[in-house]
């Protein structure tokens, strides 16, 4: 699929009080490492804890903590510049549903490799009913929520080639999602990163959102 945007942003449009409040409530729940698919991310690690060897090759991948969130509060702040950018990045994929947040923190060392938010296959729910069976991840988003200058490091980075092919990655830093408050939302097959964080802590929000496949 052939994209006039990649991506879509809007600077500094969540207060910091909205900011703050996200970081608050996140940090007052118990932290989960971070999990990825095939290591791990469909089965309760309470009950069957990963492997040595299992969170060796997810940390290979992905290094940094999480907490989840499905409070309209949130949403309702958000949601709203999902739509816009669809619309104004002129994508106009349908979507009819939005997963639960992801409040991630990153710390010194803490990063996260290149990967998309897609799956091959569109989501198989136990219960056909279930609002999310047959669904794919369509747009995703990410909220800035930590004053850069409070930690190094971790930036957001696209690579619009993927990273088996030969050729040079052709990689943009997402600058616009610097300032604290700020929203970037871009198409969930997009090839992304987050470098390591050198200094202090990054907070960040995800939400991917959901809809039919494409036809």
């Amino acid at each position: 699929m052939i994209l006039k945007n990649s991506y879509y942003w809007f600077k500094e449009v969540l207060t910091p009080k909205f900011c703050d409040d996200v970081i608050k409530y996140g940090n007052s729940k118990s932290k989960k490492i971070a999990l990825i698919g095939g290591i791990g991310e469909n089965r309760d690690i309470n009950k069957n804890p990963l492997t040595k060897k299992e969170i060796k090759n997810l940390q290979k991948i992905r290094k940094s903590e999480v907490i989840w969130m499905t409070d309209q509060w949130i949403y309702k702040e958000i949601i709203p510049y999902v739509k816009i950018a669809n619309q104004k990045a002129g994508w106009n994929f349908q979507f009819d549903r939005s997963e639960a947040c992801q409040f991630t923190t990153y710390g010194p060392g803490q990063y996260y490799d290149w990967h998309c938010d897609s799956n091959e296959d569109p989501y198989k729910r136990e219960n056909e009913n279930d609002p999310e069976h047959g669904k794919i991840r369509k747009l995703s988003v990410t909220c800035s929520l930590t004053d850069p200058k409070k930690y190094k490091g971790g930036e957001l980075e696209f690579n619009f080639n993927r990273p088996n092919q030969k050729k040079k990655y052709n990689i943009k830093k997402c600058i616009e999602i610097l300032p604290k408050g700020s929203i970037v939302v871009f198409p969930s097959f997009v090839w992304h990163r987050v470098c390591p964080v050198t200094k202090g802590t990054r907070n960040s929000l995800v939400i991917w959102n959901l809809g039919w496949p494409f036809k």
